[in-house]
C-alpha cells in the first residue's frame, strides 16, 4: 500500500482492519463494507420490471409506525418464520431498497436483481438495530433518522437526512465463535498456546520485540502475514495496541500463540491472530526531536513539488543513488509538526528495507536525491504524504523525516 511508509511495522496492525474498511466501498446501507470497489463502474439500467415502487409514506414517519427508543421507526410488511434473529456479529443476506424523503430511489438490490450480504455490525446504525429485530423471511419498512444513517450533510455522494428502507431478510449466517476451550488473559482476551517457549523471560513495556504475526478474519480471509516480508518486524512493546501488547508480553522467546483480537468492524467481532515471539531486548532511546519541525526553515532547499530538505550528513564522493524501481535499506524517524514522534526504525533498533515505489510520494522523490551513506531531513507536505485528514491512525499534514540511506539492495 503506497500510503504506508513501510511494510514491516507490525504496529500498523492496529489500524489495518480500519484502513482496509476505509478503502472499500461506501454504498448505502453499508457503513464499513467489504465487497464492491470504492468507485464501481456504472451499471446498465435495470429492467423496468425490477424497479421497486416508491412507498406512499416516504415523506414522514406515519402515525401507525412502531418506534424504538433510539428513534428508529418501522412497519412489518411481511411476517417472517421462526424466532431466530441475527446478532451484531452475524452476517445476513437481504434484498433492500432505499429512498430519500422526496421519493428518490438512491440504492436498491432489487433493482440490481441480486441480494446483498454483509455483517450486521458493518452497516449504518439504523440497519444494525433494525436487522436484529427481524427473522428470516420477514420484510420491514424502516424510517431511519439522520443520526442513525449518514447525518444531515454526509458528503461523498451519500444521502442525507432521514432515509426510508424496505428490507427483506432472506437468511442469517451465524458468526464463527471463539473456541470454548481457549484460555483467557486477565483482560479477557482469548488465546491458545500452540508451542511453548524455549527461552527465558518475557518482554516488558520498555522493550522492543521481534516477532512473526499473521492475521485473518474469523471466516478465514487472510489480512496480513509478516512471513511474506524479508524479515520479521521489530516493534516497541509500548507502540502495540492493548490486546496485542498483552499477548506479546505474556510470551517467552520461541513461543507461538493463537489469539482472538476483539475488532467490532470484523465479521464475528474478532480477528484471529497467530504470534511467534522470536526475541526481545531493551528499546533504544527515542531520537531527539529536531528544533525545526514546526515549519520549513528558510535555508532549506526545495523541489518543484514542494518537498523541502537539509543535508545533515553528506554522502561520500561518487556514492550510488537509487532509482524509483530500487529497494533500499534505511534508518528513519518521523515527526508531526507539534514534535510528536510517530514512527522510528531508530527506536526499534533495526533498519527498514522497502521498494521506493511502494512508499509515500515524498519518500519516493526524496530518497532518489540521496547517495548511500547520506542523511537528510525532509519536510514533506500533506499532498506528498497522507493528506490533511487521512484517518486510519495515519499522521496528517506536513511531516518531518530524518532518513539515512544505508544501502541499495542488489537486483535479484
Amino acid at each position: 500500500m503506497k500510503s504506508r511508509i513501510l511494510a514491516s511495522a507490525a504496529a500498523s496492525a492496529a489500524i489495518l482492519w480500519t484502513a482496509k474498511a476505509e478503502e472499500s466501498a461506501t454504498t448505502p446501507p453499508v457503513e464499513v463494507p467489504a465487497q464492491a470497489p470504492a468507485e464501481a463502474p456504472a451499471e446498465a439500467p435495470a429492467p423496468e420490471a425490477n424497479m421497486p415502487e416508491t412507498p406512499a409514506d416516504v415523506a414522514a414517519v406515519p402515525a401507525d409506525a412502531e418506534k424504538t427508543a433510539s428513534g428508529l421507526a418501522f412497519k412489518i410488511l411481511t411476517p417472517g418464520k421462526g424466532e431466530t434473529k441475527p446478532g451484531p456479529t452475524d452476517s445476513v443476506t437481504v434484498h433492500y431498497s432505499g429512498w430519500t424523503t422526496d421519493g428518490k430511489l438512491f440504492d436498491s438490490s432489487v433493482q440490481r436483481g441480486e441480494p446483498s450480504t454483509f455483517g450486521v455490525g458493518q452497516v449504518i446504525k439504523g440497519w444494525t438495530e433494525g436487522l436484529q429485530l427481524m427473522v428470516e423471511g420477514e420484510k420491514r419498512r424502516f424510517w431511519i433518522p439522520a443520526d442513525l444513517a449518514y447525518g444531515e450533510n454526509p458528503g461523498a455522494g451519500r444521502p442525507a437526512g432521514m432515509l426510508v428502507f424496505d428490507v427483506e431478510l432472506i437468511s442469517i449466517k451465524a458468526a464463527p465463535k471463539v473456541p470454548e476451550d481457549a484460555q483467557k488473559s486477565p483482560s479477557g482476551v482469548a488465546y491458545k498456546i500452540l508451542t511453548p517457549a524455549t527461552g527465558e523471560g518475557n518482554p516488558g513495556d520498555d522493550d522492543v520485540a521481534t516477532f512473526h504475526f499473521s492475521l485473518k478474519t474469523m471466516e478465514g480471509q487472510p489480512v496480513q502475514d509478516t512471513r511474506t516480508q524479508p524479515s520479521p518486524p521489530t516493534v516497541p512493546i509500548s507502540k502495540l495496541p492493548d490486546a496485542m501488547k498483552e499477548a506479546v508480553k505474556a510470551m517467552g522467546p520461541g513461543e507461538k500463540r493463537q489469539v482472538w483480537l476483539p475488532e467490532p468492524h470484523a465479521p464475528g467481532g474478532f480477528l484471529e491472530a497467530e504470534f511467534e515471539l522470536i526475541s526481545f531486548k531493551p528499546a533504544p532511546p527515542p531520537p531527539p526531536t529536531p528544533e525545526d519541525v514546526a515549519a520549513v526553515p528558510a535555508d532549506a532547499e526545495k523541489s518543484k513539488s514542494g518537498l523541502a530538505w537539509k543535508v545533515l550528513t553528506a554522502a561520500p564522493e561518487g556514492a550510488a543513488k537509487p532509482k524509483e524501481t530500487d529497494t533500499v535499506k534505511v534508518h528513519y524517524s518521523g515527526w508531526t509538526t507539534d514534535g510528536k514522534l510517530f514512527d522510528s526504525s531508530v527506536q526499534r533498533g533495526e533498519p527498514t528495507q522497502f521498494p521506493l515505489n511502494g512508499v509515500i510520494p515524498g519518500w519516493t522523490e526524496g530518497v532518489q536525491l540521496m547517495g548511500v551513506g547520506e542523511k537528510r531531513r525532509f519536510w514533506i507536505p500533506a499532498d506528498l504524504a497522507y493528506g490533511e485528514n487521512p484517518g486510519g491512525g495515519r499522521p496528517g499534514g506536513l511531516l518531518v523525516f530524518e532518513i539515512e540511506l544505508l544501502e541499495i539492495a542488489p537486483k535479484p
